[in-house]
């Protein structure tokens, strides 16, 4: 005579058959598998029964969990392909897609980028400092005396603790050197502050890549061929590369750059790109007493910095009128970049 467990399981399997839907599957899966389903019951009812029984009934409770499960599994899975099925018969496959808008790296992020690969190409390192920084930071350990129009109020955005949004990004190097002896070479790409008039071609915050390279026999030689493979890197192999004389408070002799190219968009014309010079031995002392030490020997160690505007190289390669553009979120002039 057949076992009640065995008329059990056909009783599930049609029930799932027969379920009209998925919640109608779902009873049945109670019924059956539940906290107090009928399976569940003869789980905890096996200690009751005979020892010669037990196996016999452990082996069917086995095989009809697995085939209950296995059956809840496909009607369920069956129940899906046909709710899918009626979705996309209701698509029209001929009528277009959705459209979506495509981001785009914006264009100082794109010339940062490039910047920085050319330069790591060159064995420079990056490095960071803080945009609040203290006077002596960004003006007296720079050779930069109390008396210097770049220290007057109408010139820079003062905190009333005194400290100041940074001036330039030289405000790094400073801070490099305070915390690594020599040698080293790095860059240090930042946003920098001025209470400049904004403009076409001025604004409040503007982004610069900042260098700095000491070691032993540093000479304008070194200063001039890494900007030069730098720019023409930049700009194009046939960019002429010219070095004004300059004054700088804490490089000596300093230097701008101006280049021409036939890459640039406005045409080939003499244009300024840079501020660079020799370290001047002052920034080395200056350096030197933070440290409470001699590690910046100006008798032994030399060393160049330079200082490019992210914004002024961007606004020349991509043929940018307005700097005012990269700060106003416009879709129309940052999809160009997409």
């Amino acid at each position: 005579m057949a076992h009640p467990l065995e008329q059990l399981r056909e009783d599930a399997l049609a029930q799932i058959a027969s379920a009209p839907d998925e919640r109608a599957l779902e009873a049945v899966r109670v019924k059956f598998l539940g906290r107090g389903g009928s399976v569940t019951r003869w789980s905890d009812n096996m200690k009751s029964l005979p020892k010669e029984e037990k196996p016999i009934v452990g082996r069917l409770l086995n095989e009809i969990r697995t085939a209950v499960t296995a059956a809840i599994e496909t009607r369920a899975e069956n129940f899906r392909a046909e709710k899918e099925s009626a979705t996309l018969a209701n698509i029209d496959i001929s009528l277009p897609g959705t459209s979506h808008e495509r981001g785009a790296i914006h264009p100082l992020t794109q010339m940062l980028d490039r910047s920085i690969a050319v330069f790591r190409r060159m064995g420079f390192a990056l490095a960071e400092g803080p945009d609040i920084e203290t006077e002596w930071h960004c003006f007296d350990a720079l050779n930069t005396p109390a008396d210097h129009p770049a220290r007057n109020e109408q010139d820079t955005f003062y905190l009333q603790d005194g400290r100041l949004l940074r001036t330039h990004t030289s405000t790094v190097q400073i801070r490099t050197m305070e915390s690594a002896p020599p040698p080293i070479r790095v860059i240090a790409p930042g946003a920098a502050y001025r209470r400049d008039e904004v403009d076409a071609t001025h604004g409040a915050q503007f982004h610069q890549i900042e260098g700095l390279y000491v070691d032993e026999k540093v000479s304008v030689a070194n200063l001039k061929g890494t900007l030069e493979f730098f720019l023409r890197e930049l700009f194009g192999a046939d960019t002429a590369v010219r070095f004004r004389p300059h004054y700088f408070p804490f490089t000596e002799p300093s230097f701008e750059i101006d280049v021409k190219s036939s890459a640039l968009k406005s045409g080939e014309q003499w244009v300024e790109v840079c501020g660079c010079g020799m370290v001047h031995p002052a920034v080395f002392e200056a350096v030197n007493r933070s440290r409470r030490d001699n590690a910046y020997d100006p008798e032994k160690w030399t060393g160049f910095a330079f200082g490019l505007g992210m914004d002024r190289l961007a606004m020349i390669l991509f043929d940018i009128p307005d700097i005012r553009l990269f700060a106003q979120n416009d879709l129309r002039f940052l999809r160009q970049f997409a």
